[in-house]
């Protein structure tokens, strides 16, 4: 996780990122930039309470990285058997959209100890070439991914390109599915992880952003044909970042299901429930990050394998 020092909106990703909210006066957009401050410390506490191992980088104030509290855009980590049957830590480098995105992605791996330690002793795939094509793919923002079966999930966008995501698949031998999505409007989805999240037992999808019927049922027949119950969740939910969601185990083993109390809040008693079943839920309260960056608790956490 990555602690900001300048987090604000970011221009050049607002154009298609609907989640986005401006601030009305500088004054209160530097009151957004203490809240997140406050927001994501209290968030690596509550992980750290709940027996989450959390590596906190510190951002820095230049080059100006508004995005560098959502990590996971830029790289992801996998573990994967190679042809020896010896199994291999892989470090994914993507494509990003915006420019301030891809100053964002070199100074975080420039700056981290734990993926240059990677770099240098495990296979890296860089897919940073595509952008000289105009070409993007912004890690599990862009992915859902069920692991356990090798199964991506993208939903295509300016963000999300079918190229990348097969030529991702190829490298990392995974199967994926791609889809459409869009909001109430008719405006594309701008990442996969606000439409979905995959956890071992569960599929929580806003089912309604998928238009084209054929995709939607196609959509549900590899979330089953993976094990899981689809839990299906209203474009209201899902403007409340109620797809926006990452399961992960804590040193005891424990399931926990990472939401923000935005999306918490938004569930029904009968989600929450039926959710419970299989995990417990933790829930910080980062409302100002989630309303001028446009993404929520699943965003701010890449995964270490």
């Amino acid at each position: 996780m990555v602690r900001p020092v300048r987090f604000a909106f970011n221009e050049e990703t607002a154009a298609n990122n609907a989640f986005q909210q401006k601030s009305e006066s500088q004054e209160a957009a530097l009151s957004v930039e203490r809240q997140a401050v406050g927001e994501f410390d209290a968030f690596v506490t509550l992980l750290r309470q709940n027996g989450v191992t959390v590596e906190v980088l510190q951002d820095t104030p230049e080059p100006f990285t508004p995005d560098s509290i959502f990590p996971n855009n830029c790289f992801s980590t996998h573990v994967v058997e190679g042809s020896d049957g010896e199994r291999q830590r892989v470090l994914v480098v993507y494509p990003m959209f915006a420019h301030n995105r891809q100053q964002e992605r070199a100074k975080l791996l420039a700056q981290s100890t734990t993926l240059a330690e990677m770099g240098s002793h495990s296979q890296v795939v860089d897919l940073t070439h595509w952008e000289s094509d105009g070409k993007c793919l912004e890690g599990t923002g862009s992915l859902v991914l069920d692991r356990e079966h090798r199964m991506a999930f993208a939903c295509l966008s300016p963000r999300t390109d079918a190229d990348v995501v097969a030529d991702w698949a190829s490298r990392l031998n995974y199967s994926y599915f791609l889809f459409h999505s869009e909001d109430e409007n008719g405006t594309p989805v701008y990442h996969t992880n606000v439409v979905m999240h995959v956890g071992t037992r569960f599929a929580v999808v806003c089912l309604d952003s998928v238009p084209d019927a054929d995709e939607r049922l196609q959509l549900e027949k590899h979330l089953v044909a993976c094990g899981k119950e689809v839990v299906p969740i209203t474009f209201e939910q899902m403007h409340q970042f109620a797809g926006n969601m990452l399961e992960l185990h804590n040193e005891q083993g424990e399931k926990l299901l990472v939401m923000s109390r935005t999306a918490l809040r938004s569930l029904t008693p009968e989600q929450v429930s039926l959710l419970e079943q299989d995990v417990r839920i933790v829930a910080p309260d980062i409302n100002a990050i989630e309303t001028a960056g446009g993404g929520s608790a699943r965003c701010m956490i890449a995964e270490l394998y």
